[in-house]
């Protein structure tokens, strides 16, 4: 049997508002069901922000303690990860809710261009962030918008300095970063399976590549990650009617390349994490 794929579905970001698409989940409530209904479909991990209520991103963390609490009755076994990225936060309150015990949370080893901005991971904020991980058993999963993050992450996790399986995202299609290009998908699994023949990868792409990185991924042996945040469109002419609607998309792919689905089980133990009771 082929390996089974983790489908991992970002549920709301910080970018996308109901002005760009209705079904984006804001409140806990609404990102409660949209999770449920993503996992009912196939989706095995849940990456996390949690926004205002004016809509705007924040860090939190009761919010990110009531949506923890919510998904974990809604969606038993799912793993939870929630984003330490920089558009909720400035500095130290980017880990601020950490100490909730998240099964994983996202971790960028470095900075990069974004299309209007600066993307700052400076050394000592990522150092402080896979701490926290560590103190708190957090698997970190590395956002890697460049060729030196995966560098990066390959010497942190050989020091010791990440908790648990290493895990690198390929984030392609942003602008001003990483592109979203097949040979350049190939260049990095070989890279990181030369550097970390054991760590385990999955791919996300931005916008229109979404569905691009999604077939290349599983095709390639890889995990996926879909949903909302990244892309708010089923196709050219329809927004996407839901999270679960691109998870169902993304399992049709899984389907085509005849490649399991992961049960949150599955995806616990492919990541080397706590296993379900």
């Amino acid at each position: 049997m082929k390996k089974p794929c983790i489908i991992c579905v970002a549920i709301t970001g910080s970018l996308p508002t109901k002005a760009d698409n209705p079904a984006v989940p804001v409140t806990i409530s609404e990102q409660v069901n949209s999770t449920h209904e993503a996992f009912e479909a196939g989706a095995s991990i849940v990456h996390c922000h949690v926004r205002n209520d004016d809509q705007s991103p924040s860090s939190d963390p009761e919010r990110f303690a009531r949506l923890k609490e919510g998904i974990e009755q809604y969606c038993p076994g799912m793993i939870i990860q929630f984003s330490t990225g920089g558009r909720s936060g400035a500095g130290k309150t980017r880990g601020d809710m950490l100490s909730l015990q998240p099964d994983m949370a996202s971790l960028s080893v470095g900075s990069n261009n974004f299309p209007t901005r600066v993307y700052e991971n400076p050394p000592d904020l990522v150092a402080w962030l896979a701490s926290e991980m560590i103190r708190y058993n957090i698997t970190p999963e590395i956002e890697a918008f460049d060729l030196s993050h995966i560098h990066k992450a390959v010497e942190m996790h050989n020091a010791g300095a990440l908790h648990g399986r290493l895990y690198v995202q390929f984030v392609m299609g942003v602008k001003n970063a990483m592109p979203a290009d097949r040979d350049t998908l190939n260049y990095y699994i070989r890279t990181l399976n030369r550097l970390s023949p054991e760590a385990e990868w999955c791919a996300a792409g931005i916008g229109r590549h979404q569905i691009e990185l999604n077939e290349w991924a599983i095709a390639a042996d890889g995990h996926i990650r879909t949903g909302l945040e990244d892309n708010v469109r089923l196709d050219k002419e329809n927004l996407a009617p839901s999270n679960a609607a691109l998870v169902k998309r993304a399992t049709d792919i899984c389907h085509k390349y005849e490649r399991p689905v992961a049960t949150a089980q599955q995806a616990r133990e492919i990541l080397g994490l706590k296993k379900l009771v």
